[in-house]
């Protein structure tokens, strides 16, 4: 590692890990080198708090597939220098990535905040007895989720609005979606919980391993981005 300019870090994640296996890179990196964490949850001031050159260190945070997913989540601490967040930017760009910068850090990033408030409703809609494991995952992958691969929940709320966009949505509809924020659920992982999801989740994919459904994924991955390229601006 002594003529690297970059390190992009991937331990599992735990905080003291991160630290640690950062402690040992900095005996054998110059003060240069800029150092990425993949990290999912944790943030950048948190594991740059010890650290001998903290002004280096950053949050990279790929979308697995990292092979496939364009994203990366940009993310500086405390200490971050800002040199060193254009550095990063401008490396993700030159290797195919479509890094987002964040204004601020916060755990779970951006990508899997929006997941996790998707994912909480979810398991309240199942553990309620309102919908299924399965059709969770039919009502999003025919529905919302072939609109989020092409267009966000903003753009999808300006088309939403017709000719006048997004302002006639958000004065137009907007109470109704303050109306289903009041009911979305807060449910608790229990034990009992936890047991069904893992059954109806079993019995939703019987039949079909893990590594046939990531090989489903992939291959339809590819040709959704190859499909996106092809699209114009």
């Amino acid at each position: 590692l002594a003529h690297v300019q970059f390190v992009q870090e991937s331990v599992p994640e735990r905080l003291d890990t991160k630290c640690e296996t950062l402690r040992k890179l900095e005996v054998v990196i110059g003060p240069q080198v800029v150092v990425s964490s993949s990290a999912t949850a944790l943030i950048p001031s948190d594991i740059q708090a010890d650290a001998r050159h903290p002004q280096r260190l950053l949050v990279g945070h790929p979308f697995n597939p990292p092979h496939l997913i364009p994203l990366v989540e940009v993310s500086g601490g405390a200490q971050t220098a800002l040199e060193v967040l254009d550095w990063a930017m401008k490396f993700y760009r030159a290797i195919g990535k479509e890094p987002v910068l964040m204004k601020r850090e916060a755990y779970g990033h951006i990508a899997n905040r929006l997941a996790a408030a998707l994912f909480r409703e979810a398991v309240h809609l199942v553990a309620e007895g309102i919908t299924t494991v399965e059709d969770v995952d039919e009502v999003i992958t025919n529905g919302p989720g072939l609109r989020w691969a092409l267009q966000g929940p903003f753009a999808t709320y300006h088309l939403a609005g017709g000719d006048k966009g997004f302002a006639h949505y958000m004065h137009h509809l907007g109470p109704s979606q303050e109306a289903r924020w009041q009911t979305l659920g807060q449910p608790r992982l229990t034990e009992e919980l936890i047991t069904k999801l893992v059954n109806d989740v079993e019995e939703a994919t019987a039949g079909r391993s893990p590594a046939r459904l990531a090989r489903i994924r992939d291959t339809g991955l590819v040709e959704l981005l190859r499909l996106k390229n092809s699209l114009p601006e």
